[in-house]
């Protein structure tokens, strides 16, 4: 429930400049993670042992999150860059103990991007063998997927990954980058190789060629 303090008790989101006690900061950058706060809040819960994230990797990955064994959220991301950001704003929202990610083991080149991600953050990684986690509905294939993910045991990943895009990876983005120019052009290998890696969006990709 969202109020004003003179209306009833409930849950405010104020700017960060006139945050008081009990309030909720948010700016349009974070307004998700601000939302999804009040969220528990409201929800009562405000403290976890353990926080435990699932991944099913794709173009665009679905998250489920798990405080203490219990599901408490969801979400499909649009796309794979922001994906660590993403679970230290949720993780910000519910003071715990321990974390760990888990990240299904499809789709090589994302997953390992995903992973690297993680890594560099410090954040406890582990690969899950993603074996019968896609069932359920069409639409929400990822989600559940995702929530599989994080009940199930995995392997821990301590090191970044070297990213190996296969021919079919850059043919891929190269397709893609022919229907986002509307056919005007086809990006190199090499730009396509570097979009893959994540060192360019195809969007800046498409700009260079």
């Amino acid at each position: 429930m969202l109020a004003t303090d003179d209306e009833w008790d409930g849950i405010l989101l104020t700017s960060p400049e006139e945050v008081k006690e009990g309030h909720i900061p948010a700016t349009e950058d974070t307004v998700e993670i601000a939302v999804e706060r009040a969220i528990q809040a409201s929800r009562g819960l405000d403290s976890a042992v353990q926080l435990v994230f699932g991944i099913d990797p794709g173009p665009r990955p679905g998250i489920a999150w798990l405080a203490d064994g219990i599901v408490v959220g969801s979400a499909q991301l649009e796309q794979i860059e922001f994906v660590a950001d993403h679970i230290t704003g949720l993780a910000s929202a519910v003071k715990h103990q321990r974390m760990c990610v888990k990240v299904g083991d499809g789709a090589p080149l994302l997953r390992d991007r995903i992973i690297n991600q993680l890594i560099l953050r410090g954040i406890e990684t582990l690969q899950v063998n993603e074996y019968k986690t896609s069932s359920g509905s069409r639409m929400k294939t990822h989600l559940h997927a995702a929530t599989r993910i994080a009940l199930m045991g995995g392997n821990r990943i301590y090191s970044v990954r070297e990213l190996n895009p296969t021919d079919g990876d850059l043919k891929e983005i190269q397709r893609q980058s022919r229907i986002q120019s509307s056919g005007n052009l086809t990006i190199s290998t090499d730009l396509a190789r570097r979009v893959a890696c994540g060192e360019l969006s195809l969007e800046e990709a498409i700009r260079i060629a």
